[in-house]
């Protein structure tokens, strides 16, 4: 009986200009010789409690430097470390006639088309880029409630998170006494930016009371994270007040928890959006340690009958008009999108975010496109995720089976992962991004060649490809047949390819 061939999958680095930019893959070798790199989030040590503290040297010898962000550097024409690192991880498998090259990435920062999350004081984050030019990418929400609130769980959501491929993780922990201390294990031990929405954590601090939400409350909070590492803010400050009577019409109304929390506050107090009248000294914080503003949609509509309506499109102006203070400012920002959004409006979500926000990157839960499927809308929402993000959307957050219904378990997040890695992917073949196609080429040559172990290699969830290809298969196939369960050995079509192949002399 002849030996299964199998893949061989290791760690590989590739260098920059200097030793100390190292960008780890994973390098696979199939079964007939065949090699690719293939991107990992999973960092240098995936399973340390705290990763190496990579862009150390770089943040060192920048103290003192008059440039305080990344994209004060890309504005002055100044390519640093973190730029070329992100250009190595975006193009670093398609070799180097199609790669993005360092400039690529600066050029895109400077115009404010694309943002690269790296608080100075989260020297563990390995850089990368987010804009619509480059592969879109994932988002993960993570967090500890009052029902879950332990520094274990918390790390083994966020290492599952990275195994199935989470570019940015948002920890939305909230209700728990030990919330610094929980996210601060979360930044230490993770390779990727990380994301939260400070105002949860505001309220808390207010016991509870949007009537006792205070600037100053608010204001600690967003300095104490930005000490802490978070890379990225959720802001909801374009929900103004002007805008409150058109969510009133609606059915669903305010459906965003950070929204609801500013309007809940604005109504009580009978006050402007705190984040909005205090952007100038938010911006003056995130320009310190250099965090991403998430410019938030707390007005994204929750079922497509409030889609596209006056409350949402309002709020993207407002927002639209915070990115061109953040340029100004040099702080880095992009902009959260909806919700729920009919299939033939999808687009034009899109297009009016690039005439409204001058094309900053566009971060999009879903847009799910019907209401009717509880239990799968991490499908509904990827089928608008694929198209937005087709379109030009540069992030895709997540959503798991369990949305609307329940919080999501172990195997919700890896379903919702996977799942919207999928809707990336699809977006990055359809917008011809170079090298997209390299893996999804070389599954097609090992399935007409019946290299089966070099399929399951090349899929995004190995251990679930091969599961489901040995419970069909007779256990005497101890080879890798040449045949699958759904035609079997006399009646399949792969077969007729070596045929045809034959007759008409093709090698």
């Amino acid at each position: 009986m002849a030996e299964v061939k199998k893949p061989k999958i290791e760690q590989a680095f590739l260098t920059g200009s200097s030793p100390e930019i190292r960008v780890p893959f994973k390098a696979v070798t199939l079964s007939n010789g065949e090699k690719l790199l293939l991107s990992t989030v999973e960092g240098a040590e995936p399973a340390a409690k705290e990763q190496p503290k990579l862009r150390a040297p770089w943040i060192n010898a920048r103290v003192g430097d008059k440039h305080r962000t990344q994209v004060d550097y890309a504005k002055a024409g100044i390519i640093t470390p973190e730029m070329e690192y992100a250009a190595i991880r975006e193009s670093a498998a398609v070799g180097p006639d199609a790669a993005f090259s360092p400039e690529d990435v600066r050029a895109e920062l400077a115009a404010g088309h694309a943002v690269l999350p790296c608080n100075r004081m989260h020297p563990e984050c390995e850089p990368m880029v987010i804009g619509k030019r480059f592969a879109v990418k994932v988002n993960a929400n993570i967090g500890a409630s009052a029902l879950s609130s332990g520094f274990d769980e918390e790390i083994a959501k966020l290492r599952l998170a990275l195994k199935h491929g989470a570019d940015t993780i948002m920890d939305l922990s909230a209700g728990v006494n030990n919330l610094m201390q929980i996210r601060e294990a979360i930044l230490r031990a993770s390779p990727v930016p990380i994301g939260t929405v400070p105002v949860y954590e505001a309220l808390d601090r207010a016991h509870g009371d949007p009537s006792l939400l205070t600037w100053e409350f608010f204001r600690q909070v967003v300095i104490d994270q930005a000490k802490q590492g978070v890379d990225y803010f959720t802001i909801h400050a374009g929900l103004t007040q002007d805008l409150l009577p058109f969510a009133a019409k609606r059915t669903m109304g305010i459906v965003s928890r950070g929204g609801s929390i500013m309007a809940s506050a604005m109504l009580r107090q009978q006050a402007e959006n705190l984040a909005y009248a205090h952007f100038d000294e938010l911006l003056e914080i995130c320009r310190e340690y250099d965090v991403a503003l998430s410019l938030g949609d707390g007005l994204r509509p929750g079922g497509l009958c409030d889609a596209c309506d006056e409350a949402q499109y309002g709020e993207l102006k407002n927002i639209g008009k915070l990115a061109l203070r953040c340029r100004e400012a040099g702080v880095q920002c992009f902009i959260e999108g909806p919700g729920h959004v009919p299939l033939n409006r999808v687009f034009e979500n899109q297009d009016l975010e690039d005439e409204y926000c001058s094309k900053a990157p566009f971060y999009t839960l879903g847009p799910l496109v019907c209401d009717i499927a509880p239990g799968y809308d991490h499908i509904t929402s990827a089928i608008g995720g694929s198209l937005i993000a087709w379109r030009g959307t540069a992030m895709l957050c997540y959503v798991t089976p369990a949305e609307h219904l329940a919080l999501p378990k172990p195997e919700d997040v890896k379903v919702g992962l996977i799942t919207f890695k999928l809707a990336a992917h699809a977006a990055d073949v359809a917008k011809g991004l170079p090298g997209a196609r390299l893996r999804d080429d070389a599954m097609s040559r090992a399935r007409v060649e019946f290299r089966w172990y070099d399929q399951f290699a090349l899929s995004l969830d190995p251990e679930h490809a091969e599961a489901v290809w040995k419970e069909q298969m007779p256990e005497e196939c101890a080879h890798e047949p040449s045949f699958c369960s759904m035609c079997g050995p006399r009646f399949c079509p792969m077969r007729l390819n070596r045929k045809l192949k034959a007759a008409y002399d093709v090698k």
